[in-house]
């Protein structure tokens, strides 16, 4: 079998929940990320075999969301193109599944990777083809419908951290400076310019003026503390 190789990794900044990025969506912030790795690279676009891209909040985004970002970067109609949906893995399966298409002999040359804007994740009106009639019904919210609740128990991913750390006896106290120590190290490296290498800009339009470049993880917040944490409240559970 082939050996496979990682050649290069990038990304974007990480924006906060309805932040900078809010209105770039998941093609253009894979499309973004997929031309910046051909350039940096010279490598040319029809050298790629295949593009692969794990998004899980696909709804409203159109069909085959990896083509739409392979065709927006430049990458010749005639390659192929797929999305992955397996959840909190999404983008780990696409990886693994293009390293196997590579040692497989089935490729040379894959881009693999995952996308997702979760501040663009539309509403569902579930109802609304048929007809509601009488009476009140919901809105469905993609973000927890098709992202954030097992769809067999229905359970939000919140709770399902509160079962483990009622299972392994982990403490709010201890969640709180883990989470602290996290937040730290994050403005500590983005401080000394540790990530500068792996995050591409994205040039988000402006109504008057140029764009503004987004190259910084938004969401780390300077000063965050264990003390700090302790003084909000459970988000999911009573004494959670």
């Amino acid at each position: 079998m082939t050996n496979v190789f990682i050649v290069d990794a990038l990304r974007t900044a990480i924006g906060s929940f309805s932040g900078t990025l809010a209105n770039t969506s998941a093609v253009e912030l894979g499309s973004v990320v997929i031309n910046a790795l051909l350039k940096k690279h010279s490598l040319a676009p029809a050298a790629v075999d295949e593009v692969i891209l794990g998004c899980v909040l696909q709804a409203g985004l159109g069909q085959n969301v990896a083509r739409q970002a392979a065709i927006g970067a430049g990458i010749p109609a005639d390659k192929t193109a797929m999305t992955v949906n397996m959840v909190c893995g999404s983008g780990m399966r696409a990886v693994a599944l293009a390293a196997g298409a590579i040692r497989l002999g089935d490729a040379d040359v894959m881009l693999a990777g995952g996308t997702e804007n979760m501040s663009a994740a539309p509403y569902l009106l579930t109802k609304a083809r048929s007809g509601y009639r009488l009476g009140n019904d919901q809105i469905i919210d993609t973000i927890i419908h098709d992202g954030l609740q097992d769809i067999f128990n229905k359970y939000h991913m919140g709770m399902t951290a509160e079962n483990l750390a009622d299972k392994y006896g982990i403490t709010r106290a201890q969640q709180d400076e883990f989470a602290a120590a996290s937040q730290q190290k994050a403005v500590a490296a983005i401080a000394a310019g540790k990530f500068k290498d792996e995050i591409v800009p994205v040039l988000i339009p402006q109504r008057k003026g140029d764009p503004i470049r987004f190259e910084q993880d938004e969401f780390p917040r300077a000063g965050t503390t264990a003390e700090k944490l302790a003084a909000l409240k459970p988000a999911f559970k009573k004494d959670g």
